[in-house]
């Protein structure tokens, strides 16, 4: 059996499965579409990633001559077992509904442990983190951009505003905790 693809391969195999490409042209898609905002990709790992689905006979490399004088890059294509078992894995992911287990839901666990006017002000800054990576989203032109990645902006949008107004919600209850005296 084969093992289950991290969400980092996963996403580096869906772009070559969508097209061949070289390194630096899927750092360039990763950063087009904002990728980093929902899979844990670097810069460094991209090679790596690239090696082991090489290694595992996902995909296929071939130098190609740069455009100019440059030296040959190497460009990666999909091979018939990739396309397979990206199918297959996407299906997966679409199909199974994963308990996420956020940090943050231990902080809650925490909460009666807390001075309730310490963890508004930590609440407080989560709120702030989430209201940054919904600008993020919002700067993005959903209507340049493929529909499938349109889709995955569109669901982290409705999904950290939904967080962002419970989170807010969270807030003022602490604060009124605090300023009552009472604990967490």
């Amino acid at each position: 059996m084969d093992r289950k693809l991290t969400n980092a391969e996963l996403a580096v195999l869906s772009l070559i499965v969508e097209r061949d490409m070289h390194g630096y042209e899927l750092e360039a898609v990763i950063q087009e579409r904002g990728m980093r905002n929902w899979t844990e990709i670097g810069f460094s790992s991209i090679y790596h990633i690239l090696g082991l689905l090489e290694r595992e006979g996902l995909i296929l490399s071939r130098a190609e001559r740069a455009p100019g004088k440059g030296p040959a890059r190497k460009v990666y294509e999909a091979g018939e077992a990739g396309r397979a078992r990206y199918a297959s894995e996407a299906l997966g992911a679409l199909s199974s509904s994963v308990r996420p287990f956020p940090v943050f839901i231990q902080g809650l666990a925490a909460l009666p442990a807390l001075d309730p006017a310490r963890a508004a002000e930590a609440v407080g800054a989560y709120r702030r983190g989430l209201a940054e990576r919904l600008a993020e989203i919002e700067a993005k032109s959903l209507s340049d951009l493929p529909f499938h990645v349109a889709a995955m902006f569109s669901y982290s949008e409705t999904m950290i505003r939904a967080e962002s107004d419970w989170v807010a919600a969270l807030e003022g209850r602490l604060r009124e905790l605090a300023a009552r005296g009472e604990e967490g």
